[in-house]
């Protein structure tokens, strides 16, 4: 008999009801360090103090108005995101995967409107995630994601991550319009584009006229020490997804863009009905009030590199458990010679959270707010995890 909840996640033995911080409380009063941050999501901890005023102080005035009307908390939180971002203008959605069927829209339709209607193409590449809507699982193209569930969404050529080659023969050919890749992949095992490729991908875009879009749902806001992964490579996007952490565990996902590549979205051609409600907004301005400052990042920074010099003396600890340590800021991966799953499920039994990846990696994302003291704590309990599958 089929659970009343679609049975459709292979879920944990864990029901958590309480969270503080960078902690999670199971029913049973068991304590755990949340590694996980619920997917990249609460980026400043469950229950911020700051997160829950913005919340309950709008939650008390206005819930929802439709974008009908306008919504000041969206254009303040608009006028936040691009002050500190290369956009010129924002639309508002509540997830990742809504985000992404608004990029893929959005590049077709600044190419329909300048009279290159052919060029509907869009090059995506291996162990990228975009989402689980039929534009996202299109975009990625794995047999994972896309088995079952023909015919997909046409448009997207599939390239090898690193395969320059072919990336350069793709790029000219007629038919495409633009470039998808996240900077880190985060489903794909925490793989960072590295700078120089980053800065070939905006320059390749150039040359051929291709507009270049990143995701940036799981490595955005803080997540790799600066408020947008891209700029740490100095270089600039025409399209940017961004969700999960910019709601600190609140619903609400976002697409900027240049005035030039949103051109071709005008009244009507968009929308969502609870995209940009007052609520998110609210939460989303808090959020940014406090993650897009030099000092808030500076920590992210600093604490990275405790992290991670303590993750290297783990895996020097354990070389038959783990192998290395990869990633960026806060968004870090160790890959396993264990099965990741089993490291995940022996985390669980020390009361520790983190999250599997491909590559055999798990996922390292704590709320960004994490203390020097947890993350030693951390550590230990990642030790005696590795210490009892050995």
């Amino acid at each position: 008999m089929i659970p009343t909840v679609l049975p459709t996640y292979n879920r944990a033995p864990l029901s958590f009801v309480k969270g503080e911080g960078a902690w999670m409380i199971e029913a049973d009063g068991r304590r755990f360090i949340d590694l996980g941050a619920g997917i990249a999501v609460n980026s400043l901890g469950h229950a911020h103090p700051a997160l829950v005023k913005a919340l309950t102080d709008q939650a008390n005035m206005l819930w929802h108005t439709s974008n009908l009307y306008g919504i000041p908390n969206q254009q303040a939180l608009a006028d936040r995101l691009v002050e500190h971002s290369f956009a010129d203008t924002v639309f508002f959605t509540n997830s990742g995967t809504e985000a992404c069927e608004l990029a893929v829209k959005m590049a077709r339709k600044f190419f329909y409107d300048k009279g290159q209607p052919e060029r509907t193409d869009i090059i995506t590449f291996s162990g990228s995630f975009h989402g689980r809507s039929s534009a996202g699982i299109a975009a990625a193209g794995s047999e994972k994601m896309t088995k079952g569930f023909g015919p997909l969404l046409p448009g997207f050529i599939h390239l090898e991550f690193g395969d320059h080659e072919a990336l350069a023969k793709a790029a000219a050919e007629p038919t495409v319009g633009a470039i998808l890749i996240e900077p880190v992949q985060g489903e794909g095992g925490i793989r960072p584009l590295p700078d120089q490729c980053l800065k070939g991908l905006r320059d390749l875009c150039d040359e051929h006229g291709l507009l270049l879009i990143l995701d940036e749902v799981q490595c955005g806001v803080g997540r790799t020490g600066k408020l947008f992964a891209h700029e740490w490579a100095g270089v600039t996007p025409d399209i940017m997804m961004v969700a999960k952490g910019i709601g600190g565990g609140f619903p609400l996902g976002a697409v900027l863009a240049t005035e030039e590549a949103a051109s071709g979205m005008t009244a009507g051609t968009h929308g969502s009905t609870y995209g940009g409600n007052p609520l998110g907004c609210a939460v989303g301005c808090a959020v940014m009030d406090i993650i897009a400052t030099p000092e808030f990042l500076a920590e992210v920074n600093r604490k990275s590199g405790l992290m991670r010099q303590k993750l290297e003396g783990l895996i020097a600890a354990h070389p038959n458990v783990f192998e290395e340590v990869r990633g960026a800021g806060l968004m870090l991966g160790l890959k396993c010679k264990a099965l990741n799953s089993d490291v995940v499920a022996a985390g669980y039994a020390q009361e520790i959270l983190t999250v599997p990846a491909a590559d055999n990696v798990i996922r390292l994302l704590p709320p960004l707010t994490i203390t020097d003291d947890e993350i030693s704590q951390a550590i230990s309990r990642l030790d005696a995890a590795a210490a009892s599958l050995t």
